[in-house]
């Protein structure tokens, strides 16, 4: 049955480890730091995956682990272990480590001015537990909805699962703060066809409030469909064609646009886009924010993980690259100011996109696809082809042809070759947004791309 967790997840529990954080940061201080952060990250998480009607597996995890970061001078180490640790030879070694570790003159944290003052509350834990027959029975209603759609041949399995997970962080310029978030999960894949003509798909949910979650008959009828429609695929001939990006597929180009711009990759040198600031990328009109306050979405936090206030961010204005995604050390390596988009792992922090947004074109995808006269619909790509180095493009394409504006015989063993810079110029987009990812990207149409086939 369904019950409300422990309200320990909602801050009680959070105060003593503040304390905890704020101890190790003087002990640190005392061995010989100059400055030093620490973060503790928690979390609960329980599955269950069944296949053919019969349970597979069930799993339960919890762990609560403590990261110290400590400064000397502009030398710098981390160290991690289990927070029920004895912490006092941790933090011993870590500054024993900083003091022998080679200079590194953008080492830092946040400067005060740029630390959050207030932690906004943007609805990202919802108490709702599930027990282990809860994931089971959930488990078990997405397969056989999916099964039962005809044509359906056979079940890559399915699963349900809920996570907690929470960041208690302290830093020595005077920051201290806590956020919690829950998750919920359902996904299916089933096959249809046999033999060459085998067919694989899926679809799935992922929500922070139990409640929005999509049922899961809806969940595994849309994957039992999918599949069907996949079935005994066929080539289609070598030429020039226009593409159009499935918004599963959407939101990988957008990752890649994410991963180019980030400052790790500016400052490194390996990005193809890394002489555009200022530039045209997309098409007049096309913009992309990244935006960590907005309440119940999967990439919102009120501080990221040096403790800066997260705000609104212009990423692609009007087609125009304003912005690299910085945290402080990749900021002060390019000389810029960090803008909050610091990831803090055990190893330390590095720069990463939070809740990103494309803005939404004209078009409906039905209208899209319309007025594509033939072209090519993917709906899954195959392999890594994708340097962003220079930014050429090859993958290996599942989908549907189009042919008088409509989608017509299902595709596969097909490839097709670009640039990114000519396929990002050539987007037009249409206006299906689904707020349920972290990168809210819509249908797109490539102009032409070049297409390996028989």
């Amino acid at each position: 049955m369904l019950k409300p967790a422990d309200t320990s997840e909602r801050g009680n529990g959070a105060g003593g480890l503040l304390d905890t954080a704020d101890r190790m940061i003087q002990m640190a201080l005392k061995a010989g730091a100059d400055a030093a952060d620490v973060a503790v990250v928690r979390s609960r998480s329980a599955g269950a995956s069944v296949r053919l009607g019969r349970v597979e597996d069930t799993e339960s995890s919890e762990s609560e682990d403590v990261a110290l970061r400590v400064f000397v001078g502009r030398r710098v180490a981390t160290v991690s272990a289990d927070v029920h640790a004895d912490l006092a030879p941790l933090v011993e070694r870590a500054v024993a480590m900083a003091k022998v570790s080679p200079e590194d003159p953008f080492a830092g944290l946040a400067e005060p001015g740029q630390l959050a003052t207030e932690i906004v509350d943007l609805d990202l834990f919802d108490p709702t537990e599930l027990s282990g027959r809860d994931l089971v029975d959930a488990a078990m209603a997405l397969e056989e909805a999916a099964r039962a759609v005809p044509g359906v041949s056979n079940s890559s399995g399915a699963g349900a699962g809920y996570s907690v997970s929470g960041l208690v962080l302290a830093t020595s310029a005077g920051f201290s703060g806590e956020r919690t978030r829950s998750g919920f999960s359902r996904s299916v894949g089933v096959i249809a066809g046999e033999g060459t003509a085998m067919q694989r798909d899926y679809d799935f949910d992922s929500r922070i409030h139990y409640g929005d979650l999509d049922e899961a008959a809806a969940i595994g009828r849309r994957a039992g469909e999918r599949t069907v429609r996949r079935a005994n695929p066929r080539k289609v001939p070598t030429g020039r064609y226009p593409i159009v990006f499935d918004p599963r597929v959407s939101r990988g180009l957008v990752g890649h646009v994410l991963s180019a711009i980030n400052g790790a990759a500016i400052a490194r040198g390996t990005s193809f886009l890394k002489d555009r600031m200022g530039e045209r990328i997309l098409p007049s009109g096309v913009s992309i924010t990244d935006d960590p306050l907005l309440a119940r979405r999967p990439g919102s936090r009120a501080f990221d993980g040096e403790g800066v206030r997260g705000e609104r961010l212009a990423l692609v204005e009007d087609g125009v690259l304003q912005s690299w995604i910085l945290d402080g050390a990749t900021a002060r390596e390019l000389g810029l100011v960090t803008n909050g988009r610091g990831s803090r792992s055990s190893s330390g922090v590095s720069p990463a996109s939070t809740n990103v947004l494309v803005s939404p074109g004209a078009l409906s995808p039905e209208a899209l696809i319309a007025e594509t006269h033939r072209g090519i619909y993917v709906t899954e790509l195959i392999g890594q082809g994708v340097n962003l180095v220079t930014g050429d493009y090859s993958r290996g394409i599942s989908g549907f042809l189009i042919e008088d504006g409509k989608l017509t015989v299902p595709i596969s063993e097909v490839t097709i070759a670009g640039t990114l810079k000519e396929m990002l110029l050539g987007l037009t987009l249409a206006d299906d947004l689904d707020p349920r990812f972290s990168v809210v990207a819509p249908t797109m149409r490539i102009e032409a791309m070049t297409v390996a086939g028989e």
